[in-house]
């Protein structure tokens, strides 16, 4: 509840009458009489949070006040603002900056950068800054904060392009360089995603080379790993490679063993996870709380056929000679993968859409009198899209065998989104991955405690992230928080409705600022672009 400056000042002073506190402590926001999660795991208290400007000057039991905006926690927690280690937010937030998916669940800083990332990039012959697209970011407006990693796969195509070989000399001196520059100008380290094209074009040996760099500036890697499926651990071994021959932290990007024949594989990976741990090797990982993931069809087309980029894709697979190899590679990822469990949910074509939006490629093969290889070349073709879709591939057991680890944080990936009105489709993380965290596994399924789930969702990616003055309710941090309700927070988002806003969040405030009272938007956009470890510029 917000109260009038009057009857705020006077309620708390009525409730805090009793103490031996001479002068009160000025603020400018002060939340009081909640729960408090601090960030770091610990089993929380009742008390108060004092807020002046963007930074947080006291943490701790009620105290006296004068405060010109006083929320009223009581029966409610408090916590530092969430972190979504991988969103896919950049476009959506240019378009509309509120971030409600996100804000709704708590979330305050959205991290870009799997594989690709907003900048540098190239427009009309002039090439644009890392920095100069994050910077275009905040000042368009935004209510979270932003971050970003510097894309591998975007250092890759500027130098080398769409080809299939390795990075000459030259190249990989440029490609160093721009990670320089990029860490320079705020990067968090270096992001990729070696599953897709032309990712999974660049040799280890490039990508141990581009972390040194961005170690040099105190960066970590983060990966989409090469395999997620039947090669899990060998793509493991990669990133344990990378990490030790660049002397970097490293994080996993949405840990998962896909594919049912696979599953049984995320026991060795944990194990081996903790072994190198246990050496020293900082390797963490990060997870949405759902079995489905979401990718184009692009998840059972081999990269082989689409080197030169999505024109030179769509031609190969339109000839008649490369048609047998390509339906034959189709087909052996459909033998693990059931056509059955893929979900079509984005098309580029509104006819398309219309035959086939929430169908499975099973359905539609029926439908088209086709085999499913078949159907999912020509579609591509006929749609000269990806045609995103959802992916029913992970085991609800691995998930909350994940969610227990300590060095498991969360992210969504997915777009942040704010108008539930328009016509479309996405997986249901985007507006529920967080909230269900706390709702469905820390309070209903008691997985984890309230405490460690805050610290997953906070205090832990921030120490990731080298952030050390965010992540944790602290005073000279900066005032990220959220008031939730323990007992109300929920997803709603489902695969068959996902556009469902979350359920439980009151209040949240981005640098000081409330941006969400209520559970209402108040038109503030007072996110910034936050930056990495090695910023100077």
């Amino acid at each position: 509840m917000i109260q009038s400056l009057k009857t705020k000042l006077l309620a708390v002073s009525l409730l805090l009458f009793f103490t031996c506190q001479k002068e009160p402590i000025t603020c400018d926001v002060l939340i009081y009489n909640g729960t408090v999660y601090d960030g770091t795991g610990e089993e929380p208290y009742t008390g108060s949070i004092g807020i002046k400007g963007d930074k947080i000057i006291y943490v701790g039991e009620n105290t006296r006040f004068e405060a010109d905006t006083i929320i009223d926690a009581t029966n409610l927690s408090v916590s530092p603002g969430f972190i979504n280690m991988l969103s896919w937010g950049y476009s959506s937030l240019m378009q509309d900056g509120r971030s409600l998916s996100d804000l709704k669940q708590g979330v305050t800083l959205e991290i870009f950068g799997e594989g690709v990332s907003p900048g540098p990039y190239i427009k009309e012959g002039e090439r644009y800054s890392f920095k100069h697209a994050m910077e275009a970011l905040e000042k368009s407006g935004v209510s979270t904060n932003i971050a970003s990693f510097l894309g591998a796969t975007t250092a890759r195509i500027i130098e080398v392009g769409f080809d299939n070989r390795p990075a000459t000399d030259v190249e990989m001196l440029r490609m160093k360089s721009m990670v320089k520059k990029a860490m320079k100008e705020g990067a968090m380290g270096i992001g990729s995603s070696l599953i897709y094209a032309p990712a999974d074009y660049a040799p280890t040996e490039e990508l141990i080379e581009l972390c040194k760099a961005a170690a040099e500036e105190g960066g970590m890697y983060i990966s989409h790993m090469r395999n997620e499926d039947n090669q899990l651990m060998e793509a493991l071994e990669e990133l344990i490679t990378i990490s030790k021959e660049a002397n970097i932290p490293s994080q996993i990007y949405h840990l998962k063993a896909s594919r049912e024949p696979n599953w049984h594989l995320l026991d060795t990976l944990i194990e081996r996870v903790e072994e190198v741990r246990s050496e020293g090797l900082k390797i963490t990982a990060d997870i949405y709380t759902y079995n489905a993931s979401s990718t184009g069809l692009t998840g059972v087309i081999p990269t082989w056929v689409q080197e030169g980029g999505h024109s030179a894709w769509i031609n190969r697979m339109k000839d008649p000679a490369v048609r047998p190899r390509l339906l034959a590679d189709i087909r052996a990822q459909l033998e693990e993968q059931p056509p059955e469990d893929i979900l079509m949910v984005g098309f580029n074509n509104p006819e398309m859409s219309k035959k086939y939006l929430a169908k499975t490629i099973a359905e539609a093969a029926l439908s088209r009198g086709q085999s499913p290889e078949e159907t999912i070349v020509d579609m591509v073709i006929e749609d000269n899209s990806r045609i995103q879709c959802i992916y029913f591939s992970m085991s609800e057991d691995n998930i909350r065998k994940k969610l227990k680890l300590p060095w498991v944080s969360f992210c969504s990936d997915a777009g942040s989104y704010s108008d539930t009105t328009k016509t479309f489709r996405t997986h249901p993380r985007a507006f529920g991955s967080f909230a269900r965290v706390l709702g469905k596994y820390a309070r209903d399924e008691q997985l984890i405690s309230v405490a460690e789930a805050v610290r997953k969702l906070s205090g832990f990616p921030a120490k990731n992230l080298k952030l050390t003055d965010r992540g944790l309710l602290r005073e000279n941090y900066y005032a990220d928080v959220v008031v939730f309700d323990e007992k109300k927070i929920n997803d709603k988002a489902t695969f068959e409705k996902p556009l469902q806003f979350a359920v439980g969040v009151n209040h949240v405030l981005v640098n000081g600022t409330a941006v969400l009272l209520d559970g209402e938007h108040t038109n503030k956009f007072s996110g910034r672009y936050i930056k990495g470890p090695g910023h100077t510029e």
